[in-house]
């Protein structure tokens, strides 16, 4: 089959999966004008709430779940009830109670219950894997984001003490005040699961006789994400390695999607892409960036071009200061690899960042949107310093950090490194591309190996450790700066770890602006922390880059006014929002 026809393709079999399919949702019809098709080169890792930690994953968990509380319309920072109904805070801020939704059924037909999300937040407290978002909770719930193997402190006590049902009513106790703990019940990876159904399918029974079994369980490929059950508006059909299919839930406790069906379907490459949403047989595709929506989908019959939506996303390209594996090539500095501790100079990682032409990549990537960044934390949050000056790409300034770095060893006997970007990724290709130029034009023995990989390939990898350098990116959990500044600056936080970057001095700053509320002290703690970032040169920090999404005109309910950053399906809306004409 021509990869031209995977639009069609995809289609079809979502018509013979649907029609076969009556089980407690409902039998489900199909055609164009009742199924949301999306085309996209990334696949999808879990569907396990209690893994989700990428937006692939994301987009599709926050359909199938629902969290206590969620924002409201476009706001960053107004919550308002969804699976609770009302929440008192008590205790000096140490205490919340949340009054539950009555009559709100899980996929399977099991009503939702007190003891589902008691049993929901527990699990994310015992299992917290290193590669889950259950850290943060963790950290507000327990007073730290490690789990009881890392944690011998941790007991059976003091999670049941920090969760717990009174009645119907869900009672949570921290240990100190944490002022953004309700934005983090919002988080996707918070969402309440199916306490019965997870225990008949073979998760964790939620007793205390077997909790420490499951203690730091990666639950990426659980039984709960190959059956999951939420209260979300739409249920699983079926996830395969090239797709996914949902279809509305017949028994949802809000108002009804007006969309039947959806598929998310997985595309590498982006011409089949491109033409399959030109014909009308996407609705929404990963577009491969500015460049290629201004030259190719731009003024087109049926393209509708949404523009200038705020970002809230930071990215960057990482420098692995201790990697591990088998991708140093040599592991000697011999022009045939490199040592495995090579970002670990300073000199090298000023190289590199001086040798980023952001200019470039703004022109061809962003086509001439977004400035120039000097801290890993989005100018649209407060804490972002723009006195600070963003690093600029000066190639004799490169020269002259790589002749010192190593004790000029590096310039003379040369490396060669390999990068790695997700495959279907053209801006990260691009931005790959022009680092490897610019390095290359350097020094002849100096050689950057650009390689693809897919998604959840890429996401093993960057998170053993085992990369070199790839593009890092972070859409915030909570809208808070500590969620972007511990991420990727503190030696405890999610990026640092993996790739070496700790400092101690950054650390400290980093502990004091999360334990205060004192905005000004916080704000001068952040520019503190980004200043000694740039003269570290921990990262190579990507622009802003405005946010935009890209439809056929008949799909509605994609708007500016409707847009939320913190949502992270590529409308800003869930499927349940949408409509087609």
């Amino acid at each position: 089959m021509k990869r031209s026809s995977l639009g069609a393709l995809a289609l079809a079999t979502l018509a013979l999966t649907l029609a076969a399919c009556n089980n407690k949702g409902g039998t489900a019809s199909t055609g164009k004008q009742d199924t949301l098709v999306v085309q996209q080169s990334s696949d999808v890792p879990t569907l396990d709430p209690g893994a989700t930690y990428d937006t692939g994953s994301g987009q599709i968990v926050e359909n199938l779940y629902e969290t206590l509380l969620t924002y409201k319309g476009s706001s960053l920072d107004e919550l308002e009830p969804l699976l609770a109904t009302e929440w008192t805070e008590g205790k000096g801020g140490r205490e919340y109670r949340f009054t539950l939704r009555e009559g709100v059924k899980f996929h399977t037909g099991n009503p939702m219950t007190c003891a589902d999300a008691e049993y929901t937040f527990r699990r994310n407290l015992v299992t917290n894997h290193a590669d889950s978002g259950n850290w943060f909770i963790a950290e507000s719930l327990l007073g730290t984001g490690a789990n009881a193997n890392d944690d011998k402190t941790i007991t059976w006590q003091r999670i049941t003490d920090a969760v717990k049902c009174d009645g119907q009513t869900l009672v949570f106790t921290l240990p100190k005040p944490d002022p953004a703990f309700l934005a983090k019940l919002a988080y996707v990876g918070q969402s309440i699961v199916d306490s019965k159904h997870a225990a008949e399918i073979g998760e964790w029974d939620g007793t205390e006789a077997t909790w420490k079994k499951a203690v730091g369980t990666d639950l990426t490929n659980s039984p709960l994400s190959q059956k999951p059950s939420g209260t979300g508006a739409y249920r699983l059909v079926e996830k395969s390695a090239t797709s996914v299919t949902a279809t509305a839930f017949d028994d949802y406790w809000g108002e009804k999607p007006k969309i039947k069906n959806v598929l998310i379907s997985r595309a590498d490459e982006l011409a089949p892409r491109i033409q399959a949403f030109l014909k009308g047989d996407a609705d929404l595709i990963e577009t491969g960036g500015r460049a290629v929506i201004k030259a190719q989908l731009e003024g087109k019959d049926g393209v509708v071009v949404l523009d200038d939506l705020p970002d809230t996303t930071a990215s960057a390209l990482s420098l692995n200061q201790n990697i591990k594996g088998k991708a140093i090539g040599s592991g000697k500095l011999d022009g045939q690899g490199i040592p495995a501790n090579f970002f670990s100079d300073v000199d090298v990682r000023r190289g590199f960042v001086a040798a980023f032409d952001i200019p470039t990549y703004i022109e061809e990537v962003q086509t001439g949107k977004g400035e120039p960044r000097n801290f890993l934390l989005p100018e649209t949050f407060p804490g972002y310093d723009p006195s600070v000056e963003a690093a600029k790409f000066d190639p004799e300034i490169a020269k002259a950090a790589f002749q010192r770095a190593w004790g000029g060893q590096v310039w003379d006997k040369g490396f060669a490194v390999n990068i790695s970007y997700r495959a279907g990724s053209v801006p990260a290709q691009t931005a790959m591309e022009i680092l490897k130029k610019n390095i290359e034009a350097l020094n002849p023995k100096f050689k950057v190996n650009i390689v693809a990989k897919a998604w959840s390939d890429l996401l093993k990898a960057g998170n053993a450790g085992t990369e070199p350098m790839i593009t890092t990116s972070w859409a915030p959990d909570y809208a808070d700066p500590d969620n972007f500044v511990h991420t990727f600056y503190s030696s405890e936080g999610y990026y640092n770890p993996r790739i070496g970057a700790g400092d101690q001095q950054i650390d400290a700053w980093i502990n004091e602006a999360r334990s205060t509320t004192d905005t000004a002290r916080r704000d001068e703690l952040y520019s503190q922390i980004a200043r000694r970032a740039q003269e570290l040169a921990l990262y190579i920090i990507l622009p802003s880059n405005p946010g935009f999404v890209v439809h056929r005109d008949n799909l509605q309910g994609v708007s500016e006014a409707t847009y939320n950053p913190m949502t992270s399906f590529t409308t800003g809306t869930l499927w349940r929002k949408l409509s087609k004409s």
